[in-house]
């Protein structure tokens, strides 16, 4: 594919948005960009930035027990349980500290939390962390299973999303629409470069793309 473009975040410059122009399949939309988060979840220097940028959105939060960490964002997840943690927000935990988990998903996409998981979502304080959210479909079925296993959701964050709210639920996050004004997000049906007949450039989720 062709070469990324890319957003600054105006408080810091280690905190950067990658993504690539075309024409995207996901699990649940057609998209116009594809947002290249490799290196933000991946490299050191970025995910931390992007973690402790997470963290300030949550610093008047009573308690956080749990970071359930969706599409790869542990090493996220861990930097901003850590700048949590130095400034003072609250875990019930015995041992004080917030737990980083990550869901199992069966053949159905459905998310599992196996028995020596279960006690990280029962009766906690869930902060869901992922990447990017289109549609809002996905996120919605990782808040149903954290209620089914008894959790309580207390926030959700992502680095860019198109979404406000999911689930009644506020999403926080560093990149929105009003980053990208022409990001578009629709069902397969009246996507409107189906409609040109614009080729697709690559199948895509939270974890990476396939080129066409």
């Amino acid at each position: 594919m062709q070469d990324y473009k890319k957003i600054d975040y105006a408080r810091n410059k280690d905190v950067v948005l990658r993504y690539i122009p075309g024409h995207f399949i996901t699990p649940h939309s057609h998209v116009n960009y594809y947002m290249d988060l490799s290196d933000m979840k991946a490299r050191q220097r970025e995910a931390r930035a992007t973690g402790e940028e997470m963290a300030e959105m949550y610093m008047v939060t009573a308690t956080i027990d749990t970071i359930l960490c969706l599409e790869n964002m542990e090493v996220v997840g861990a930097y901003l349980a850590n700048k949590l943690t130095k400034t003072g927000v609250l875990s019930k935990n015995a041992h004080k500290t917030i737990y980083i988990v990550s869901p199992e998903y069966d053949t159905s996409g459905q998310l599992i939390f196996r028995e020596n998981t279960q006690h990280m979502i029962k009766g906690k304080n869930v902060l869901v962390l992922t990447a990017t959210i289109s549609t809002g479909s996905a996120l919605s079925s990782a808040l149903e299973s954290i209620g089914y296993h008894d959790g309580h959701v207390i926030g959700v964050s992502s680095i860019f999303s198109a979404a406000t709210k999911v689930m009644g639920i506020p999403i926080f996050t560093l990149y929105s629409t009003s980053d990208l004004p022409d990001y578009h997000s629709c069902p397969p049906e009246s996507c409107p470069l189906c409609r040109e007949r614009v080729k697709v450039d690559a199948i895509c989720n939270g974890f990476g793309y396939n080129t066409l």
